[in-house]
């Protein structure tokens, strides 16, 4: 049953990845293009999340 919590947490990280066109679309032909910018997603999700007004 512990995992079920997490599942939320995964589900909205997939869901705003998909939010993100260059990714949701896969315009990149290489993996590793691919990679990188599911990267740069992530650390601007990040980055967000910290400089938030939000307590």
């Amino acid at each position: 049953r512990p995992q079920y919590k997490k599942r939320n947490v995964i589900e909205r990280v997939f869901s705003g990845l998909k939010e993100k066109r260059r990714i949701f679309m896969r315009y990149d032909k290489l993996a590793s293009s691919f990679k990188a910018m599911v990267t740069l997603a992530c650390i601007e999700k990040c980055l967000r999340a910290d400089f938030s007004d939000k307590p």
